[in-house]
């Protein structure tokens, strides 16, 4: 038995019809990619991968990727995908961190990574954007008989970093039963069946692309129309064979800002979803203007995939996430104790979506989950009075500001209001008097004329003065990271000499 192979890989046995749907028109069948797992299964045997070992992976979004992610599940391995923007320099530290068998990469990438391989001892192979590469090589070599390894539902299936904002990216242990768990209720909860086609334009070294997108589909036995990235114009032109789409807030955006999409073009759709960053209100209600479809949106983490979800049958409500996931319960703590709607705290998950632990950071994984399986996620949110889950933010981004706590998130939502603003970030800056003063950075929709001053005294009546802003700036676009999450580190970084 090997829990995860068995409910994912192993059914494709008998499926001959398309599995995958390729951007440039072709495809592959479900018995087609098998056969690429199981023989890049015995590549990775042939090179000396064994149960337990990790695999660390960081190559373009192509077929043959996601075969490898299937090849380690039925090896045993431990999947560990690495973004690929990482610079050789951050690589060296998931090596020696995560001490892997076998690293593969682009061939382009391949000079740069060989001595930092080395430096840790891992074995170095290739695996290209065209499907190429001394691992393919290899492969083709392979017969494709291979059995998979036993594998019980609390072995690791992977290793995912976490972002890594804050001090050190984490290596959450996700085992077969985490994975397989929060698959299974997501295909229930959000009616996925063998006749849906998901258009397919997340990344896979990710949660959200990997093990919700790609999981969801394999569990279900649907197809996926599988593009190399998101590019709106490719999306738009795929979205007649589609039946869902899953993407991160800035799909959105970017399909609203595209006059091709349109409520015809997509009036066939059963579902759009969205995760991995907050999506605002006014893209969920501009969204369900355009097309007649409300967005889903999700809460989830990189180390208990998701927690919760918005109703495939209910009013999906703009601003919320929604309710806990079957099977996993939350928690909102304040001091010690639950505490009830509409007062925030800290949101604590338990379920057996939640990981193991972090690689090799025993007193981290103490600090953050509890002997009796509860999480603390480090979001602060708060449940309504119907239920639904609010997020506020993360408890690393709380302002304190003259002794009272100041939630972003509510700030930004007034801020987001005021005509011509189409988003903002709003951070704690060192202040001489303050500790911390509430600091504001705002973009504006394309061509509003609007100063500083003009947002914040729009503001003023709105908010209690601890929480207005006491400065702010205006930039063409917040950072992000690739999961479109505004990266605020970067801007305390950038302006916290402010108010010296």
């Amino acid at each position: 038995m090997n829990t995860l192979f068995d409910a994912l890989f192993a059914p494709l046995s008998r499926r001959d019809d398309p599995l995958l749907l390729l951007a440039e028109g072709g495809s592959l069948t479900g018995q087609a990619f098998l056969t690429l797992v199981n023989r890049y299964a015995q590549a990775l045997r042939a090179v000396g991968v064994m149960p337990g070992d990790r695999i660390a992976v960081q190559v373009a979004k192509t077929p043959e990727a996601l075969a490898v992610y299937g090849a380690a599940v039925g090896l045993g391995a431990v999947f560990l995908p690495l973004n690929t923007a990482y610079t050789p320099e951050e690589v060296d530290y998931f090596l020696g961190n995560a001490t892997p068998r076998l690293m593969l990469c682009d061939v382009t990438r391949a000079n740069a990574l060989a001595p930092v391989a080395a430096r840790h001892g891992v074995a170095l192979l290739t695996l290209n954007a065209d499907g190429s590469g001394s691992l393919t090589e290899a492969a083709s070599r392979c017969d494709g008989d291979f059995t998979p390894v036993d594998r019980g539902p609390e072995d690791l299936a992977a290793i995912l970093y976490t972002s890594g904002t804050t001090g050190r990216s984490k290596g959450a242990m996700l085992t077969h039963r985490n994975l397989f768990s929060n698959a299974e209720v997501l295909v229930d909860l959000w009616r996925f069946t063998r006749a849906d086609v998901l258009l397919h334009a997340l990344p896979i070294f990710h949660t959200h692309g990997l093990f919700v997108a790609s999981n969801v589909s394999l569990l279900s036995g649907g197809r996926m129309i599988f593009l190399p990235g998101f590019e709106a114009g490719q999306v738009i032109r795929h979205l007649p064979q589609a039946t869902a789409l899953m993407g991160v807030p800035t799909f959105f955006t970017r399909l609203l800002d595209d006059p091709r999409f349109t409520r015809d073009l997509v009036a066939h759709m059963r579902l759009f979803v969205s995760g991995s960053a907050p999506l605002l209100a006014e893209t969920h209600d501009s969204f369900a203007a355009r097309t007649g479809h409300r967005i889903l949106e999700r809460y989830g983490m990189t180390e208990t995939n998701m927690n919760t979800s918005n109703p495939h049958d209910g009013e999906r409500r703009a601003g919320t996430v929604g309710f806990p996931l079957p099977g996993v319960e939350l928690r909102v703590m304040a001091e010690g104790a639950e505490v009830g709607p509409e007062v925030v705290g800290m949101i604590e998950v338990r379920g057996p979506n939640v990981f193991k632990g972090y690689w090799q950071m025993p007193e981290k994984t103490a600090e953050e989950l509890r002997p009796d399986g509860w999480f603390i996620t480090g979001d602060l949110g708060k449940r309504d009075a119907d239920g639904y889950v609010h997020i506020v933010g993360r408890a690393k981004d709380l302002v304190i500001t003259g002794g009272y706590n100041v939630y972003p998130k509510e700030v930004e939502l007034v801020l987001d209001e005021v005509p011509g603003v189409l988003e903002s970030a709003v951070i704690g800056l060192p202040h001489p008097d303050f500790g911390e003063a509430v600091f504001a950075v705002i973009v504006l929709n394309t061509g509003a004329v609007i100063t500083v001053d003009a947002v914040l005294a729009a503001v003023r009546d709105r908010l209690a003065r601890f929480k207005q802003p006491k400065a702010a700036v205006i930039l063409a676009d917040l950072p992000r990271n690739t999961m479109g999450k505004v990266q605020k580190n970067l801007l305390r970084e950038t302006y916290k000499g402010w108010f010296s």
